[in-house]
């Protein structure tokens, strides 16, 4: 669907090859041959609506050997699902199932040559399919095993986060313009003085946490002009982030071009990330339009093109809502969505940290 297109769009910016690390032997291929190895066996599909709880969505998204599967993009596994695994079994304090998905994740999205992770495992391949990293999973990777090796005392998390994030700030910062710029990925995001980014990758109780860890002079200044950037990402009438901008100057923030200039599945988690990282101003504009629509009594639109201000023709999703509940305050649904990304979203919008 066109949406998914878009919501996977760090596509675009892909190695685009093929690669089968020898780490990828170790994982779910061994078990290719068992019955039921399709791209969704081992999940558990229920005949009665599930509250949006932990067990829930365990069962519907994660299978036996700690794969999170995103069952939206055809079965397919990636950083960001494995990141959003951890973050939610350290939540639930269910250590167990943590370690599974960490083992699953290192012996299949950990790249060899650096401590960071190719964004996207195939279960048609077997295989790690795109070693280009997803900025936003390795964040998110880093700070629950950060998180988790402080909880349980165990220094294999805290090692391996401590890694990740040195190889984030050396490989995946780049300074220009100014700046300190928190790049998407590896691959495929600077073209001379332009520089594409996401705002929903800047995770703020995650960069707190590694300010906090790895000192102020390490994080500081990327933070600070992070926070600058979205500032600045303030488009069209209702002053909206877009899902990707392209910085060219100090000052000079724009929708990225050959992109759809949406405030949409991806901007959502702006303010997710804002309403969790207590920085509530920096997403006002978008509570503010949220509440406009509440108060012309009409749904709040999947998105909105912030250049022509043309909307979508159906509502949030469930996780759009939950979202827009942690935000504004409003009823969030109670009803575990059937869709990866949307029941991911309903759980994040409940952590707290």
């Amino acid at each position: 669907m066109a949406d998914n297109c878009t919501r996977m769009d760090r596509r675009r910016f892909s190695l685009g090859m093929l690669v089968a690390l020898a780490a990828c032997n170790q994982s779910e291929k061994s078990n290719a041959a068992m019955p039921n190895s399709g791209p969704l066996s081992g999940l558990t599909t229920f005949d009665t609506p599930q509250p949006v709880t932990w067990p829930a969505w365990c069962a519907r998204f994660v299978n036996a050997h700690g794969r999170v599967i995103d069952t939206g993009n055809g079965g397919i596994s990636h950083s960001e699902g494995q990141s959003y695994g951890l973050l939610l079994a350290l939540q639930a304090n269910d250590r167990a199932r943590f370690e599974l998905i960490a083992q699953w994740t290192e012996a299949n999205l950990a790249r060899n040559d650096l401590a960071l992770y190719g964004w996207r495992w195939d279960p048609a391949e077997q295989a790690m399919t795109d070693p280009n990293n997803a900025t936003d999973g390795d964040i998110v990777i880093a700070w629950a095993l950060a998180l988790a090796g402080a909880r349980w005392n165990e220094p294999r998390y805290t090692e391996r986060s401590r890694a990740v994030r040195a190889a984030i700030r050396q490989h995946c910062v780049l300074t220009q313009h100014s700046r300190q710029l928190l790049l998407p990925g590896l691959v495929g995001f600077v073209e001379g003085a332009n520089i594409t980014l996401n705002p929903s990758y800047f995770v703020w109780s995650a960069l707190d946490h590694f300010a906090a860890l790895d000192g102020v002079a390490s994080w500081g200044g990327i933070i600070h002009d992070s926070e600058d950037l979205l500032r600045l990402s303030r488009f069209g009438p209702h002053h909206l982030p877009c899902d990707w901008i392209v910085v060219t100057g100090k000052n000079s923030v724009a929708p990225a071009p050959g992109k759809p200039p949406r405030f949409g599945f991806d901007a959502m988690r702006v303010a997710l990330w804002a309403a969790q990282g207590r920085r509530m101003s920096l997403v006002a504009p978008i509570a503010a339009w949220w509440r406009s629509c509440l108060s012309e009594h009409r749904p709040i639109p999947a998105w909105i093109d912030v250049v022509t201000g043309e909307e979508a023709n159906y509502a949030l999703t469930d996780g759009g809502a939950a979202i827009a509940g942690r935000l504004i305050g409003t009823s969030a649904p109670v009803v575990l969505s059937e869709d990866y990304y949307a029941a991911s979203q309903q759980m994040l919008a409940r952590f707290t940290n």
